[in-house]
């Protein structure tokens, strides 16, 4: 991501396009290719697609099980969100489709609604002058609110209350506020639960108290709502939305009036608000479905909700939630009681201020992301820039999905934290769009105004640009290494699973990567030799240097991981053979990069000269480092090769936005350099004071766009837990690394459970004085592995299912 305003011709332009392209559904040819879905065997891969449709009555537990969560689990604050700073002041709540922003203020509680495919914009399929794609919140389409809902509570005003608490659950998926008025102590609880999709609010009191005020439900977008209890509406685009409110209470009354419900004299009151849009991810039906009722299906649903008690609503929701959260554990060690005495916002502070670790604070952090991932990933639309959650309609870039580092940021701590299920919304996303980027390039690629053009003539396969919208339209510039990296992304899904079904069902997508870089490498013989390589054709090296710059390290890598993952996906399931030994043929070919005499770095571009910033955000040229594993620290890869990728780690420095920070963590933790890794993980967590990068009121990472201007942005909330992770084990096929980068602060003791890793296996540690003392293995399709710390390592054989359990290193 570019934090600037740019120039043009240096820098991609942000500025709306002044031709709009035609929105789905508005050209009747629609070019038969989207029938390219059936012929790449899509049809069959995609299956049961997520959409906001029916559902079958959810599972009612009868009780809710006893927690096995602690005090390290709930997050606190001592102020409600102030409706003007809900970005970084509001909880975020979501059931993986739906979310929303609640401010917890206790004379007027409101939420600020998302759904994930609440989108304007289109294919977007006519190009600019320059041969790129046009960029504004028309034509490319933005990430926009679906409804807005107020609760208010006149007698309730925040001045008038004492004793205010508000906290977030993350063991149970909850947000509580309470406070004490006139001696009675008021409580509230906000949950979106994904069997009921669904939004809950629950108001209740002890000590003879009620509520009174009103509750009112509108849009965001000049809608003008004929009753209280819903409304609908429609973009230019064609996609139909509609949100719906029901509410009931006790010891009190309430009733419609006008375009408002009013509350008076309730004991307790609960509140169900749903919403969606008539989205559907297939591209043959141009992602519309014009028989669904967007509003009327909302109705449905919150009449459907509110047949049961909110006592039943939330027992159902957290029974759902943790069989996801509780796969996971993790305590990094003990914060003394002075850090627990604090709230949330005061122990962000104080450690920064001190620079003490809170090693509870700092694992509370990571079980925070697996809360978002868990709130905002599941039977939808992967995860945006902006996550799921927005305070307005108009998000920097879009809250598009950039193809360049951020929508793979967000999913580094899935696998990683036994969230596997909530990767399936990023593999479903491509796949949808696949038939729709397959087309775009086959037509668009190679235009004579595409500085990046393939020069062979040819095109195959598949592209994006560096943004992605839901329409199967791209925006900004091409960015050819993007299906490289998306491929390579989804196919490390499939090393931590290891589901074959899964592996089949993306394997289209690997394949037309592999054809588009098959027809756009070039031959060139390197100076002073004979040899002859393959390289990248005209191409950027994100997010800096020159723009026609040939064999790029970030691209080089990138396609070497591909046809590397492709020949393994190909022999796994048996298919392509042919094709396969072409494909593993280019690869032995490929170029890799050198490290440059002048500077000692590894080489961002072939050439020795460094052609960008020394200290750019972004890390392009290590990415064989990470998120790759071909330069490894272990022997196996040329010490001069590991030396000069440290060398420009070093120069790149240790202070950017959240995301680059995280993404240099990671960095650091696979050359095992603990103290740096978690001074980048400390830098995160500096809390951001007037817009500076760091970590806001409610935990949301901020990105300092200029100075003075700070906006959310959600990928170092993912990329920072994932180098926690790292730190505490790194994997590749057959091989296990335990504690590779651990530092100080979390030496003395602790342990995590659920921790995976590549090659199908679950781990579970101990640890105390750096040192594991009980480590077991769990196989969830993992045969033979090694596992190493230190100078030690041994082999293991296992069949899927089975465990084993590691105690010699304590010896």
């Amino acid at each position: 991501m570019d934090p600037r305003p740019t120039d043009a011709g240096s820098e991609p332009s942000r500025e709306p396009s002044r031709e709009p392209s035609r929105a789905p559904g508005s050209d009747p040819s629609r070019r038969t290719a989207l029938s390219l879905a059936a012929t790449a065997g899509l049809t069959a891969a995609l299956g049961a697609l997520p959409a906001f449709t029916a559902s079958a009555a959810p599972r009612r537990p009868a009780d809710t099980p006893p927690l096995t969560g602690t005090s390290p689990d709930r997050l606190w604050w001592q102020a409600p969100g102030d409706e003007g700073s809900l970005i970084e002041q509001g909880l975020p709540v979501g059931n993986g489709r739906l979310g929303a922003l609640a401010s917890n203020d206790p004379g007027r509680e409101l939420l600020l609604i998302t759904d994930a495919t609440m989108w304007t914009g289109g294919l977007n399929d006519t190009l600019d002058a320059d041969g790129q794609f046009p960029y504004g919140r028309d034509d490319f389409g933005s990430f926009t609110l679906l409804a807005r809902l107020t609760v208010d509570i006149p007698d309730h005003d925040l001045s008038g209350v004492n004793g205010y608490r508000r906290s977030l659950d993350l063991a149970q998926g909850l947000v509580t506020s309470s406070y004490v008025r006139s001696g009675v102590t008021y409580r509230r609880q906000v949950f979106a639960s994904h069997p009921d999709d669904a939004i809950v609010l629950h108001f209740t009191q002890s000590g003879g108290g009620h509520y009174t005020g009103t509750i009112t439900l509108g849009g965001t977008h000049d809608e003008k709502p004929s009753n209280a209890e819903s409304f609908g509406a429609s973009f230019p685009n064609g996609l139909r939305y509609g949100a719906a409110v029901t509410a009931y209470g006790s010891g009190g009354r309430v009733r419609v009036n006008g375009t408002r419900v009013d509350f008076s004299g309730c004991k307790d009151l609960t509140v169900v608000v749903s919403g969606g849009t008539n989205y559907v991810p297939d591209a043959a039906r141009e992602y519309r479905d014009p028989s669904l009722d967007p509003e009327k299906l909302a109705r449905t649903k919150v009449r459907d909700a509110a047949r049961h008690s909110a006592d039943t609503l939330r027992r159902t929701h957290i029974a759902d939630y943790r069989g996801l959260y509780e796969k996971f554990s993790l305590s990094l060690g003990s914060s003394t009681d002075a850090q627990r005495s604090l709230d949330t916002w005061q122990r962000l502070r104080a450690r920064a201020r001190d620079g003490v670790p809170d090693p509870e604070l700092e694992a509370a952090y990571l079980q925070y992301s697996r809360y978002l991932m868990i709130s905002g990933s599941r039977d939808s639309l992967p995860l945006n820039l902006q996550g799921l959650w927005l305070d307005g309609n108009d998000p920097d870039w879009m809250g598009d999905y950039h193809t360049d580092i951020n929508i793979q940021m967000n999913y580094w701590m899935a696998d990683r934290a036994s969230l596997s299920a909530c990767f399936d919304a990023f593999a479903d996303y491509c796949l949808a769009q696949l038939p729709s980027w397959t087309e775009l390039t086959h037509d668009l690629f190679n235009d004579p105004r595409n500085r990046y053009r393939n020069s062979t003539g040819k095109v195959g396969g598949w592209a994006v640009a560096f943004s992605t919208n839901i329409h199967g339209g791209s925006g900004w510039w091409w960015h050819p290494a993007g299906n490289a990296w998306l491929s390579n992304s989804l196919y490390e899904h499939y090393e931590y699973t290891q589901s074959r079904e899964y592996l089949a069902k993306i394997y289209p997508l690997l394949k037309g990567a592999c054809e588009f870089w098959e027809a756009r490498l070039l031959t060139t013989t390197l100076p002073g030799t004979s040899k002859e390589v393959l390289i990248d054709d005209s191409d950027w090296s994100p997010e800096h240097g020159p723009q026609d710059a040939k064999g790029n390290t970030y691209s080089q890598e990138l396609v070497w991981a591909l046809f590397g993952n492709f020949a393994a996906a190909a022999a796994e399931l048996k298919k392509d053979t042919g094709y396969a030994d072409t494909i593993s043929s280019l690869r032995e070919k490929l170029y890799l990069p050198e490290v440059s005499p002048k500077t000692g770095w590894l080489q961002e571009w072939m050439s020795p000269d460094n052609l960008g910033e020394t200290t750019h955000r972004h890390l392009s040229a290590l990415i064989g480092l990470f998120p790759g594993d071909r330069i490894r620290p272990d022997g196996s890869t040329p010490q001069e090769i590991v030396d000069g990728a440290t060398a420009l780690l070093t120069a790149r420095g240790m202070d950017s936005f959240g995301w680059a920070n995280a993404w240099r963590a990671l960095c650091w933790a696979r050359l095992k350099n603990a103290d740096k890794a978690y001074q980048l993980i400390a830098n995160n967590l500096r809390p951001s004071i007037g817009g500076s990068n760091g970590t806001a009121f409610n935990l949301f990472d901020i990105y300092e766009v200029e100075k003075g201007r700070g906006i959310f942005q959600i990928d170092a909330n993912f990329g920072t837990p994932a180098a926690i992770s790292e730190m505490l084990l790194y994997s590749r096929l057959g091989h296990l690394e335990l504690l590779p980068a651990l530092p100080d602060a979390w030496a003395a003791s602790g342990s995590v459970t659920g921790l995976a890793a590549r090659g199908g296996f679950v781990v579970d540690l101990r640890w105390k004085q750096g040192v594991p003392t009980s480590v077991r293995i769990h196989s969830v399709g993992g045969r033979t592995t090694t596992v190493a710390h230190g100078g030690s390592s041994r082999t293991i054989r296992l069949v899927p299912g089975e465990s084993h359990t590691l105690n010699w290193f304590a010896r």
